[in-house]
This record gives structure tokens, sequence and C-alpha cells, in this order.
């Protein structure tokens, strides 16, 4: 059940966020790019396409998807951005709707390394830094999409 007060829930009910963020959509999970202001280009999140709050509220086929989804969005984000690795966090506290975020890190790129990654996002959020350039963000979604059915279908 969706929640008319969930943030995640209403971007993905948004036409026109969907149509420019969103690389794949499952029964369990939407693949898609970070917002904008996006911290980083390749930024994607994982969502649960179910309103809940993490792993503890999986369903059996949800828990039994999940690992194989969180790989290959992962190995998606290292394609498209030739990231040395892709950190996955999720708090749940901006929004109580379980959303992975799979940040691309770049080996010498400090403001991406472990916690400075927060510092980024901030950064971002409150406008002291600029964002991932919005043209690179939409040729990052349009090669995902093109990429996506190679991986694996969200399942």
């Amino acid at each position: 059940m969706e929640s008319t007060y969930c943030k995640v829930c209403l971007l993905h009910q948004d036409k026109s966020a969907t149509e420019r963020y969103t690389i794949s959509r499952g029964p369990y999970w939407i693949l898609r790019h970070h917002p904008d202001p996006a911290p980083l280009a390749g930024w994607l999140l994982l969502d649960a396409q179910r309103h809940i709050g993490g792993p503890i509220a999986f369903n059996p086929d949800e828990a039994c998807a999940w690992g194989g989804s969180v790989q290959q969005a992962s190995l998606l984000v290292q394609q498209l951005t030739g990231c040395d690795r892709v950190y996955a966090i999720a708090f749940g506290e901006g929004a109580h709707h379980l959303h992975l975020h799979l940040i691309p890190r770049f080996a010498g790129e400090s403001s991406s390394e472990a916690w400075a990654v927060a510092d980024l996002y901030r950064a971002v959020s409150s406008g002291t830094r600029p964002s991932a350039d919005s043209s690179q963000v939409a040729d990052l979604v349009y090669r995902g999409r093109s990429l996506w059915p190679g991986l694996r279908s969200l399942s």
C-alpha cells in the first residue's frame, strides 16, 4: 500500500520524474537515477516497489530477489560510470520507504570516499556545491535503459 505522505511513493507516481529518472521497473524493485539535484552522475537508487521500510518487511519473493537485484544494479552503476567501487547505503529516515543508494566511488576522488559522500550529499542539497550535470544524468539514464535488459530484469 502506498503512503500519501511518502516522498518515494510520490516520486513513483510522478509521471515526469518516472520518465526522466527510471531505468527499470519490475514487480519488486524500481531502479532509478537520483533526481535533481543529483550529487553525482550515476548515483542510482534501488527502491522497493511496495511501501515498506526495509528488508525486515520483505515477503519471501522479495527476499529471494533482493541480492541478485542489488548485484545487477551495482554492476550497472560501474558500467555506466567506470567507477572503482559501488557503495550501497540505506538509512530509511529521510523517507520510510526502502531506497538503497548505489553510489559510484572513484579512487583518488576524496569527495566520494567513505563518509565524505555524506558531506557531498549535504553540500549539493544545500546548494554550496554544484550538482551533477542534468544532461549527463539524462545520458546515463538513457544508456542504463539500453544496458539493463542485457543484465537482468528486476525480479
